[in-house]
């Protein structure tokens, strides 16, 4: 019943991710192996968005590691268990929590020796920054712990990079780009060669901008219609080169339609969501977590009222404009 039930989620959150986003790019699908036991090492961005592509847009099924902070209301605990999310406690939780990691790290061991995959996100935070901030060494630990319990298992980490054109817009494009997996050395003395490794391989895979000058060579990107979610544009934009393909200018219409018919939906968001929101980085979360719940119960009210006959006919204009606004609605680069 755990299965199914993760199955169907899953199911509906990859609908409901591939209409929040105008495109999701998937790249280096062949550099996933099969029946082998994998630790997914990704950058952060964009808070519960990261986990939730990766976990379905990836032909596996990966335990995620997240912070303990969000495993305090039963109800939201149920739910993240179901998608097969573990607690990670750090120590602004408080020193009597840090303990409580051998529970998870026993956890990621049997999922690791079964052949399966976890993703973590090395970086230990996240941030909108675009670039790779230097990562922690919580991965190695996982990976030396499951080779001393089980050192016949194959272990390899595979680096996933992951990007946004516009982070706290819906409309935009997501890309996904794994690389090529890296194979743990069951010497655990090799453990911070192995965090060099990964750390050099996510450079490869994503937007990585020195943090020197870091809002005008962000800003000269976006003026100059650079792909800031492709490193392969920006690199060669920014040694001196044309832009190769230049990212169209998005006009404001279809966001103000897509507004207009959804206007219940954007007034939660306006005024009930976005003034509590203490980290910006939660802002794409909250606007596709209104879209994913909420979205569906506004459509089903609109379709109720097309069998009224007296308004029938409005309705039925009205959900066909909702639609159409939603499917044309575009946001520009940020």
């Amino acid at each position: 019943m755990r299965i199914l039930l993760y199955s169907f989620l899953r199911f509906l959150i990859k609908i409901a991710l591939n209409v929040y986003y105008k495109r999701i790019l998937v790249e280096g699908l062949e550099n996933v192996p099969k029946n082998q036991p994998l630790i997914l090492v990704a950058n952060h961005q964009n808070a519960l968005l990261d986990p939730l592509l990766i976990g379905t847009q990836l032909p596996i099924r990966p335990y995620f590691l997240t912070r303990a902070a969000v495993f305090l209301n039963p109800v939201i605990t149920y739910f993240l268990n179901l998608i097969q999310m573990l607690p990670v406690y750090r120590v602004c939780d408080g020193f009597s929590t840090i303990p409580k990691n051998q529970k998870t790290f026993q956890k990621t061991e049997e999922v690791l020796r079964s052949n399966g995959s976890v993703l973590i996100f090395a970086e230990g935070n996240h941030s909108l920054v675009r670039n790779i901030r230097p990562l922690s060494k919580g991965f190695t630990r996982m990976a030396y712990g499951a080779l001393a319990h089980s050192p016949e298992i194959q272990l390899s980490i595979l680096p996933v990079g992951i990007q946004y054109s516009a982070h706290k817009k819906s409309a935009g494009l997501a890309r996904i780009t794994i690389g090529k997996g890296i194979p743990v050395n069951p010497d655990p003395t090799q453990a911070l060669k192995l965090t060099r490794e990964v750390e050099k391989a996510l450079k490869s895979l994503v937007v990585d901008l020195p943090n020197e000058n870091y809002p005008e060579t962000l800003s000269k990107l976006l003026v100059n219609q650079v792909d800031v979610s492709s490193k392969q544009e920006v690199d060669h934009f920014l040694a001196g080169n044309p832009v190769q393909s230049k990212v169209k200018p998005v006009g404001t219409l279809g966001n103000k339609l897509m507004k207009i018919f959804h206007l219940p939906l954007y007034w939660i968001w306006l005024y009930g969501i976005a003034p509590k929101i203490e980290d910006e980085v939660f802002t794409g979360t909250w606007k596709f977590l209104i879209g994913a719940v909420l979205a569906p119960l506004y459509y089903l009210l609109i379709f109720l009222c097309c069998f009224h006959p007296a308004y029938g006919t409005w309705a039925i204009s009205f959900l066909l404009m909702a639609w159409i606004s939603l499917w044309t609605n575009e946001n520009s680069q940020e």
